[in-house]
This record gives structure tokens, sequence and C-alpha cells, in this order.
């Protein structure tokens, strides 16, 4: 099996462009494909808040209901701040697209940047919780989740490779799982506790609230809008949908936003009733089920689940993070290849370069999702406040119907999401935020320098100003063979030669004279017409003399052109090709940047077995 039939074994035949509208997927598939990421902060978002209110007391966990609350309020802004958003760009209303639109290419670029650090960590922290979850039942994998991690990824790069109709089709049961799973995780714990019983294992905690420090509310508020994570990748993704596409992403939408809500203050509530407070080696989610049901088959299908989904919500960022790459491969600002679509009808380019991104960060921070999710929602509410401030200009420039309302809207998302952004920064700045803070403007250099390149390319290439030439005349050129023998191979490239020119030189680089006089010898058989260059090598090196000389010809005939034809013999099997020396590699490497000269290569196929 070679390379290509293993290829079309794991991704499947090429689909031609024709087949682009069969791969629009419907509500229900959608949901699964771009609300996991969404859906799947429950699993992490209340342990998240826990953290700081526990270490400072016991009481004070009484804390997070409240809290909770607040961040769903939030949820209910930025809900009604994107369907603002899908109606004004049924096309896809990326934060890219809208900043740059209506704030500056500047402002879209950071909006970029900052989505793009969001999709790669959503991958990272995605998978990692998803393996603690996974370690909290068994803990053998504890150890070993480095390795699971990116066992996860590449089965995740596998799926999206293969298309966004398939990998729809195979995350969609998963996420009804889930969702199924934690309707009975919290329908069962609500029941217990009001049946009046007190369940096995389980600890209230009174309902007296202590007095806790301002700046302790604010940090755990700050750790728990990581559950507003993935709220914006249905409006980033409307042309994913099947027609009408605008309207089935808004109604998506708010079925997300139902059910986060609603598991999110489950979840928290729950977590509160029963006495659940962080400790090492367990997720809450993990401590709760526990509590609710023992170790019984419930507990470990709501493990299973949690971590499903959080598998599925490293797959939104595998939606959203080839798209925007492609929007900015467009604009030239990322190279071209992020904006060519695979054979399957993907950004395949993009989805390699976002996996290998994922499990450098799994590899780097140990796969801990804890040193993880401080680096998360900078670049998360740097995207929600500059596409709500966006929306806000949109609004005041365009005016169209209900405009003030929408207004308001928006007005109201860009000022929460940019308070949040403050908090989030200053409080988790020290805990590894600072890197997205340093790192967001390196890449809006990154983008403006490949932007400059290219311009540069097109000016170079323009012939805007240039006169046309009436008739295109024949470049001057002499043709230089580079040849370690004569065998057939060299005699093939020797009659390409004096195809295309009727100044053919063959050159040798001596190392041996003895083999130098046996060439001279077979030489006046096979090609005495074509003279041969004999170049001495006293330092043993090949390339050396060889771009000296071919730069000595140049000055010295002054042609338009130098073209160095190199012969090469193909083997039979890709392996034997490590068995020969890489000549032809190093010096077609070596003229790359060389003006003026043009490499060719003559290629003799060997029909060895």
């Amino acid at each position: 099996m070679n390379v290509f039939q293993l290829k079309r074994l794991l991704l499947g035949q090429p689909l031609s462009n024709q087949m682009i509208v069969h791969e629009k997927i419907t509500k229900k598939k959608a949901l699964a494909v771009l609300s996991s990421d969404a859906l799947s902060s429950v699993a992490y978002a209340t342990e998240e808040i826990l953290i700081p209110l526990a270490a400072f007391s016991v009481a004070a966990v009484a804390w997070s209901i409240p809290i909770a609350m607040a961040i769903g309020a939030l949820l209910l802004i930025l809900t009604n701040s994107y369907r603002q958003t899908i109606d004004a760009y049924p096309g896809g209303g990326g934060a890219y697209i809208v900043a740059k639109e209506n704030l500056g290419v500047r402002a879209g670029l950071v909006a970029g940047g900052a989505l793009l650090i969001d999709y790669v960590l959503t991958v990272a922290v995605s998978v990692a919780a998803g393996v603690e979850n996974i370690a909290s039942a068994i803990p053998y994998l504890r150890e070993h989740k480095e390795a699971a991690g990116l066992l996860v990824i590449c089965l995740l790069t596998l799926f999206n490779l293969r298309g966004v109709r398939e990998s729809a089709t195979i995350f969609a049961i998963p996420t009804y799982f889930f969702i199924f799973s934690f309707l009975v995780l919290i329908g069962s714990g609500a029941y217990q506790l009001a049946v009046g019983g007190s369940p096995q294992g389980v600890n209230l905690i009174h309902e007296t609230y202590t007095t806790i420090p301002l700046l302790l509310a604010v940090r755990s508020f700050a750790s728990g809008c990581s559950a507003l994570t993935g709220v914006e990748a249905i409006s980033n993704g409307i042309p994913m949908f099947r027609e009408p596409s605008q309207k089935n992403a808004k109604t998506t939408l708010v079925y997300m936003a139902l059910i986060l809500g609603a598991f999110f203050l489950g979840i928290t509530i729950l977590a509160h009733m029963y006495g659940i407070v962080p400790r090492e080696g367990e997720t809450a989610i993990s401590s709760l089920a526990r509590s609710v049901f023992g170790d019984s088959f419930f507990y470990y299908m709501i493990q299973v689940s949690t971590a499903l989904i959080l598998v599925l919500a490293a797959n939104t960022a595998y939606a959203g993070f080839p798209r925007l790459a492609s929007l900015l491969a467009k604009d030239r600002f990322l190279p071209r290849q992020m904006a060519v679509l695979g054979d399957r009808l993907v950004f395949s380019n993009g989805i390699l370069g976002l996996s290998l991104v994922a499990a450098f960060l799994i590899v780097m921070f140990e796969g801990d999702t804890h040193h993880l999710i401080p680096l998360y929602a900078v670049g998360v509410f740097l995207s929600f406040t500059l596409s709500q401030a966006g929306m806000v200009r949109y609004h005041l420039r365009e005016r169209e119907p209900k405009w003030f309302q929408s207004l308001i809207f928006n007005g109201l998302g860009a000022i929460t999401t940019f308070i949040v952004l403050i908090v989030v920064a200053v409080f988790r700045f020290s805990h590894g935020a600072w890197m997205v803070v340093l790192l967001i403007p390196a890449m809006v250099l990154f983008f403006t320098r490949i932007h400059k390149h290219y311009l540069t390319v097109a000016k170079e290439l323009s012939l805007v100003g240039q006169n046309p030439p009436g008739k295109l005349t024949p470049l001057k050129h002499t043709v230089i063979i580079p040849i370690s023998g004569i065998h057939r191979g060299v005699l093939d490239a020797l009659r390409y030669g004096m195809s295309i020119s009727n100044d053919v030189r063959a050159c040798y680089v001596e190392l041996d004279p003895e083999a130098t006089e046996r060439l001279k010898g077979e030489w006046t058989k096979w090609a005495n017409e074509i003279p041969l260059v004999v170049l001495k090598s006293p330092y043993r090196s090949v390339i050396t003399p060889l771009i000296h000389y071919i730069n000595d010809i140049s000055t010295i005939t002054k042609d338009d052109l130098i073209t160095v034809v190199i012969p090469e013999f193909v083997t039979a099997r890709w392996w034997h090709q490590f068995l020969h020396n890489q000549t032809a590699l190093f010096i077609r490497t070596a003229l790359l940047f060389n003006r003026g000269k043009v490499i060719t290569s003559v290629r003799y196929h060997l029909r060895e077995s």
C-alpha cells in the first residue's frame, strides 16, 4: 500500500466542488459541531469558581451561586448580542470580519489573532480536561495524560480531515449523550434533595454567606467566565448551516444558550448543596456524580459523557480555526496555503496547523487543565469586546429597522465584556495570561509582515506601467549540466540541454584524478560534441566549486539567464532514495536564491524491483 492509497483509506475519496452544497449541516448537527465548546465548559467552569473560594474558606463556597447567576446574566447579554451579529452578517460574522469592517484593519487583526489563540487553547484545554475526567475514574491514566491527549488530537485531526458532514455525524451522538447524562445528573441530584433524604456522601453546607473580600469574588467571577467560551462559534460558522442558514443559526444559538445556562447554574447549585469542594486528583463533576450515584453505572456514564463533550469542544475549534485562517489568508495576512480547500472540501492546512500547535501546548503544560485555563479567557473576551464594539459602530452607520434596540444589546455586550476582559487580564496576568497579552501584539506584527511581503511581491510582478513588447523574443542562455559520471540519465540530460540551447557545457568536479581520467575516456565515446569542464576541488567540496563556476559563466557570457540542468535517477521504491547521495537537492538549494539562474531536473526512472 503506497502513501496515496493510505490517504484514501483514512480520509476517503476526493469530493468535487459541486458537492460543497451537500456538506452543509442541519441544526441538530450544528449543535454538535458548533455548541460543544460552550456546553463543555459546564465540566470545568463551576470548579474554576470554587477553587479560589474554597481556598479562602469552606463557607465562602456559598458565593458560587450568586457568581454563577452573574455569569448567567452575561450569557444572556452575549446571546442577544450575537443574534444581532447574525442578522448583520449572515455570511459569517466572526469578530475578525466585524471588527475589520467597522473598527479598521488593525482592530480586525487584533480580533483575528485573539480568536486564533482562543481556538488553539480550546483544543488544548478541552482535550486536557477530557483526559482528566477519564483519569478521575481510571487513576492509571493520571501518569499518561500527555500521551492520551496527543492521541485524542490525532483522532480529531483525522476525523476533521474527512470533511465537515462526516465529522458532524460522528460527533452528534456524543453531544446528545452528554445532554441526556447531565439531565439525569441534575434531575437525580435535585430529586434526592427534594425528597428530604441525605444521600450517601452528601455533606450539606448551610445557606449562610460569610463575608468575603471583593477581590476574591471578582477573581472567582473571572475564573468562572470560562463558561462563556465558545458562545461566538455559531455566529462565526453561519456558512456551515443549511438554508435558511441565518434563521437556523439564530435558532441553534438560542438552544445552545438555554442548555448551557441551565446546566451551568444547575451544576453550580448542586455542587454547593452537596458540599463539593475542589480536591487533587478528582474533578468537581466527578465528585458530584459520585455523591449522587455512588460508584454505580450512572457515575461512569457521567464521566464518559463529560470526557466526550470535552473532546467535542476541541472539535468546535476545528470548525472555526481553519475558516478564520482562510479569511486572513484571502486578505493576505496569513500564507495563501491556509485559504486552499483540500480534496475533502475542508481547509486541510488549517486543521493540521491547529493540531500541531495544540499538541505543543499539551506537552508544554503537561496536560494540566488548571495551568492552561488562565491563558484561555483573555483572547475570548478581547474578541467578544471588539465584535460587540464593531456592531455598535455598524448600527450607528447603517441605521436599519429596529437599529436602536440592536444598538442597546450590542452596546451592553461591549461594555460588560470589556469589564470582564479587564478583570480577567488583571487577575490572571501572573498565572499565565501575560503570555497571551504579549502574544496578540506579536501576532498582529506577524500578520502585517506577511501582508507587506505579499504587497511587495504583487508590486514586483505587476505589469502596470509597463509597455507591451509587441513581440516576445527568446532569452539568451547558457546550459550547464553538472555530472558525477556518465550513464543513461546523464545522456538524457545532455540531449535535453542541446534541445534548448546552442551553448551546452557539462561540468564535473574532480575528487579523484584517476576517476577523472576514466571519465574523459568515456566522454569521447558518448558525448564528444559537448565540452566537458573539469573543476578542481582541493577541499573535496562538490557544491562550492560548481556555484563559483556558474557565477563566473554568468559574468563572462552576460546571458539573460543561466540554465542548470540536473540529471537525476529515481529509484523504484521510495526508501531506496535514502541509499544515494542527495547532491541534486543540495545544488537546487544552493541556487534557490541566486538571481538569474533556472534550475531544472531531467529524471531517469529506474525499473529495479
